[in-house]
């Protein structure tokens, strides 16, 4: 949550012009709710097997080359497989904490996971570890959206 995801995806999928797909915008267009609506609804199991037959959907189709998923969707094992069976490269955009509070606390959107700095840094706590089996692994500092993204493709370049 408040890693910048969305915004780093759209950027690099432009300056390599290509498409471009938010994991929860599929999800929002597929069902009419938000994850957000879906999680407060119907519970986070429930959602998360939503996420995975979306994010299945999207990689069977070839929807993109740039996906960006929600902040717990590389959590789930099932959709890590995924990820491997269409031989894609997954980033990890390692921000500091106190730089997605910063942002989740600015923010209007509803993140029933995390509305509170405990709850968020829990999570944070939590996933960290789940998040270090990415492809690659690039910190977030305080720079343009152009500088980190000139940082990612030479990294990508690379793999």
């Amino acid at each position: 949550m408040g890693c910048g995801k969305t915004k780093v995806a759209r950027e690099l999928a432009r300056e390599l012009d290509v498409a471009m797909v938010d994991l929860d915008d599929v999800i929002t267009k597929r069902v009419g709710r938000s994850p957000a609506q879906l999680i407060v609804a119907d519970g986070e199991r429930a959602f998360r097997v939503l996420e995975t037959d979306s994010l299945r959907h999207v990689l069977e189709i070839g929807a993109a080359r740039v996906i960006a998923l929600g902040g717990g969707a590389w959590i789930q094992k099932a959709n890590r497989q995924l990820i491997n069976e269409y031989s894609c490269l997954s980033v990890w955009l390692d921000v500091p904490f106190e730089m997605c509070w910063t942002r989740i606390a600015a923010s209007q959107e509803d993140r029933p996971l995390g509305r509170t700095r405990e709850q968020a840094l829990a999570l944070y706590e939590q996933r960290r570890p789940i998040y270090e089996l990415a492809n690659i692994h690039i910190a977030v500092r305080e720079e343009s959206v152009e500088d980190f993204i000139s940082r990612l493709l030479h990294l990508l370049e690379h793999e």
